[in-house]
């Protein structure tokens, strides 16, 4: 049973908030309601914004700062909103990105978390991603200078939680990588 935030903030009303700021932004991207567990993507193939309604309720509600849900929404468009502006750059990655999908596929997560090689194309992985995080984030922010749907405040609350996902994950596999290379020296 869905509580009553989320039946107030249901799939069509988010629908008709995140195509408003599309609209609002001067970009022209569909928006498609997904189950993904995700609370907002961006796929470069189709160049679709991507939402999870009750994800999007649940994410906001993790946030520890007191930020009104629609401006959450409408940043967080934003920011899929700045993947569509890199999308060639994305395209471009799509062999990479597969062949790393492939290489993770193939090994288990011990022989990628204990592998010197393995572990820096995971790390590989990590910094790719973290670029492609800081470039949409780069994005709509001037999106957002351009528009002004979004305090200056709110927007840097919210890409900063955005970013820190991301960065630390990254600092752990960053932090096994140096065990597992001094490890591999002390061998040597």
């Amino acid at each position: 049973m869905k509580n009553n935030m989320q039946d107030y903030y249901n799939e069509e009303y988010l629908y008709q908030l995140i195509t408003s700021t599309i609209q609002a932004v001067g970009m022209h991207n569909e928006v498609k309601q997904d189950e993904s567990g995700i609370n907002m993507t961006y796929n470069f193939i189709s160049n679709c914004v991507g939402f999870d309604a009750c994800r999007l309720v649940e994410a906001w509600k993790e946030i520890e700062a007191a930020i009104p849900f629609e401006q959450y929404v409408i940043t967080l468009t934003m920011h899929e909103l700045g993947h569509a502006m890199d999308r060639e750059a994305l395209q471009q990655s799509l062999s990479r990105t597969l062949e790393i999908m492939e290489i993770k596929a193939e090994h288990s997560e011990r022989e990628l978390y204990t592998n010197e090689h393995l572990l820096s194309i995971i790390i590989e992985e990590h910094e790719m991603n973290i670029t492609f995080e800081e470039t949409a984030w780069h994005n709509a922010k001037r999106l957002n200078e351009k528009a002004n749907l979004v305090d200056e405040v709110t927007f840097e609350l919210i890409k900063n939680q955005g970013l820190a996902t991301y960065n630390s994950i990254y600092e752990e596999d960053l932090a096994i990588y140096s065990r597992v290379m001094h490890q591999t020296l002390q061998t040597v």
